[in-house]
């Protein structure tokens, strides 16, 4: 769908967008505004399932939350920011707003995606960001290709090649996003509990 916009600013531009297309994703990234449309069930079953393991991991008593669908402030451009699919956040990372429901990026411990009709946002763009941004793990059940990758520990806004990982294999977080917790490739691809 062609939308002509006659904003002042990107950002105006994104904030129509997100009015003029009530569920779909309205993100800021590399400077350009990508749109994605609603996720089908079982994305959203993933997600679901995945906020909810961290918290029976004790996820309230390390003082961490996992969030889906919270902004992210991106230091990549002016405007940039990005909405991950499921966001693991430290208990008080309402005191790090930036602006527009986003926050800073020093509150967040893992960022997940699950991909969808724009896989290659998730694959390749916000592996660039995200490390750009200082995020310490990086998700993505790549629902395309059947596997989840797991990127951590940035260098120089760079993370290394990730781990990845196939059906009937499970994801060990690292001790740094606050819980001991391995998930289950299947549930990451499919949502099944």
């Amino acid at each position: 769908m062609a939308v002509m916009l006659h904003e002042s600013s990107l950002a105006d531009a994104a904030d129509r967008l997100w009015e003029e297309l009530p569920g779909h994703r309205v993100e800021i990234l590399n400077g350009s505004i990508v749109v994605t449309p609603p996720p089908d069930g079982s994305h959203q079953e993933s997600c679901y399932e995945i906020a909810h393991l961290f918290r029976e991991a004790g996820a309230r008593k390390a003082g961490i939350r996992a969030v889906p669908g919270i902004g992210l402030w991106l230091p990549t451009g002016p405007d940039d920011y990005a909405v991950p699919d499921v966001s693991v956040v430290d208990d008080d990372y309402k005191d790090a707003l930036v602006e527009k429901n986003c926050y800073a990026p020093h509150v967040f411990r893992l960022v997940l995606e699950v991909t969808s009709s724009n896989w290659t946002q998730d694959t390749a763009t916000k592996v660039d960001v995200y490390a750009r941004a200082g995020i310490p793990v990086y998700v993505i059940a790549d629902r395309r290709h059947d596997e989840v990758l797991l990127y951590t520990a940035p260098t120089d806004g760079k993370y290394p090649e990730p781990e990845r990982f196939k059906r009937g294999q499970s994801v060990p977080l690292p001790s740094s996003v606050g819980v001991a917790l391995d998930l289950a490739v299947d549930t990451l691809l499919d949502g099944s509990g």
